[in-house]
């Protein structure tokens, strides 16, 4: 199985160095390297490609690609997929570092299981200094073991999916055939989540729960996880609504229409525009907010908060008190 890394960067020092010479230490090595580069100012590239040279003949092939004016971060990681020739494609951040046998085990879940389409796993929180800080990635988004278990059942993958995304980019792989049906990304879809959640509509996701990587979380991180304090929780609540609602419906309009398409089962068609039906009406609420109070709690009976909320209970206090 040939192998390909596919490693965005933007201002990347000083950690990328770390980052690359993990991915050059890895005990099955990757055939190759595509870095994608969005307008650094400083000397990430420069300092990547100094490193795969210093590995000399054992370094994988190395492709570089510039981007002036940036791509953002979506663009960018497709465009960086788009360019891998392997079979077997995983996701790299710039600021992480994985552990030394990740492509090895990587490679042994994809060969052992022919069906599986894209993998996503657990991590080890480590700060600016690379020192564990005692919680994991899938702690720190409080995942549930009942939410891996219907993830790795395959049946109801989907379900968890509609209802909030569990999949973090860093820790992703996935098999070719998988990206050529899922480009290009949608305009409303971060890249993780879309090729999660066409992998998950399949039943052909799969989880690693034993961390692999080590993300680093150092206060400049372009997106990726917050942990969900309740001080952050309140925030939320009392934030004003905005267009999030109306987001997320076209998300699952997008959805939907892609998987109509593509003959996707009824069954998960009908649930994303079920989904995409709730947000829209999330977002029609009133300004006011003694006149939501009717038509959260009909949403709220019908069950569509515990199906397709992913804070549940807590988004429906999230419709009732938001300012407008």
């Amino acid at each position: 199985m040939r192998i390909s890394v596919a490693l965005c960067t933007r201002d990347g020092l000083p950690f990328v160095r770390e980052q690359v010479a993990s991915v050059l230490a890895q005990t099955r090595p990757a055939d190759q390297l595509v870095v994608s580069d969005d307008a650094s100012s400083d000397d990430t590239v420069r300092v990547v490609e100094a490193a795969v040279g210093a590995a000399g003949d054992a370094a994988p092939a190395l492709v570089v690609l510039r981007n002036d004016p940036p791509l953002g971060v979506t663009r960018n990681f497709e465009q960086a997929l788009l360019a891998t020739d392997g079979d077997l494609l995983v996701l790299c951040d710039q600021d992480d570092v994985w552990e030394p046998d990740r492509l090895a085990r990587l490679e042994e879940r994809f060969r052992v299981e022919p069906g599986l389409d894209a993998l996503f796993g657990d991590a080890v929180i480590v700060d600016g200094d690379g020192n564990p800080t005692g919680a994991t990635l899938f702690g720190m988004v409080e995942v549930g073991g009942d939410e891996l278990a219907a993830v790795e059942s395959g049946a109801a993958a989907f379900e968890v999916f509609l209802h909030r995304n569990l999949a973090t980019g860093a820790t992703m792989a996935l098999r070719r055939r998988l990206l050529d049906r899922a480009v290009p990304f949608p305009a409303h879809w971060v890249h993780d989540e879309w090729l999660a959640m066409l992998a998950a509509a399949d039943g052909r996701l799969g989880v690693e729960r034993r961390p692999l990587v080590r993300y680093r979380i150092h206060g400049g991180n372009t997106i990726g996880v917050v942990e969900p304090t309740l001080r952050r929780k309140i925030a939320r609540v009392l934030e004003r609504r905005g267009d999030r609602n109306r987001v997320l419906a076209h998300r699952g309009a997008e959805l939907a229409a892609y998987l109509r398409s593509h003959r996707a089962p009824e069954r998960v068609v009908a649930l994303s525009r079920s989904k995409a039906l709730f947000e829209l009406r999330r977002a029609r609420l009133p300004r006011v907010r003694l006149l939501r109070v009717g038509p959260v709690l009909i949403l709220a009976a019908r069950g569509d908060y515990h199906r397709f909320a992913s804070q549940g209970p807590l988004d429906i206090v999230r419709d009732l008190l938001q300012p407008a």
